[in-house]
């Protein structure tokens, strides 16, 4: 079982304020997220000032694409990223299309995905799921449970690099104690912190104390 890894999501409105937390934390996180409010605001112009300022860290452009998965993925690839997210819904030819631009593809889950499916993105070599509780649902009143933690287990037995995302904290990590979980993904957990280099720290000692031991 692997250490894993810690990803900043800069889900911001402008690239003014994602550059100065990005800068903040940058040198202790693994991946950096252009997250898709950002995408949606910035495009590649946010991808490309990220991948300036960080050279050597893993990037993901989180598009959620649901189609045109072959220019989507081209544009972002082109402009610095290493992943780009495609959500569940968008059909196998997508995916199929925006795997053959970007190091690797992440499947973002959301809604009313079965494991048939995601069989299926396996049989196409896409190897990384990312199980998410929505912004939305958290504020809904839902959170991690058990079930999450099964289907989180399943995807893993399946052969998938699954990262998790939504509302994590750090007394939140323990709940995964003794799972092989790829990524831990927070935006607000960081960038919404009074310090955001004090709890990107933390969250990285406590991914240590839990699985490096």
């Amino acid at each position: 079982m692997g250490i894993p890894k810690l990803q900043i999501a800069l889900d911001h409105n402008d690239l003014e304020h994602a550059l100065s937390d990005a800068v903040k934390v940058g040198h202790i996180v693994d991946i950096i997220e252009v997250g898709t409010i950002l995408c949606l605001q910035e495009g590649q112009k946010a991808i490309s000032c990220l991948r300036s300022l960080f050279p050597d860290k893993l990037m993901v452009a989180d598009t959620k694409c649901a189609d045109a998965g072959g220019t989507v993925a081209k544009n972002v690839a082109d402009a610095g990223a290493d992943f780009m997210t495609v959500i569940c819904c968008a059909t196998i030819p997508t995916m199929e299309a925006a795997k053959k631009e970007v190091k690797e593809l992440q499947v973002e889950l959301y809604g009313d995905w079965t494991f048939e499916q995601a069989q299926q993105w396996l049989d196409i070599g896409v190897k990384q799921a990312i199980y998410h509780q929505s912004r939305d649902a958290l504020l809904s009143g839902e959170t991690w449970g058990e079930k999450d933690l099964n289907k989180v287990k399943k995807l893993i037995d399946m052969g998938f690099n699954v990262s998790v995302t939504g509302g994590l904290d750090v007394g939140t990590l323990s709940l995964f104690e003794g799972i092989d979980v790829y990524t831990f993904i927070t935006g607000r957990g960081i960038s919404g912190a009074a310090e955001p280099e004090k709890a990107a720290q933390a969250f990285k000692d406590e991914i240590q104390r839990i699985w490096g031991e």
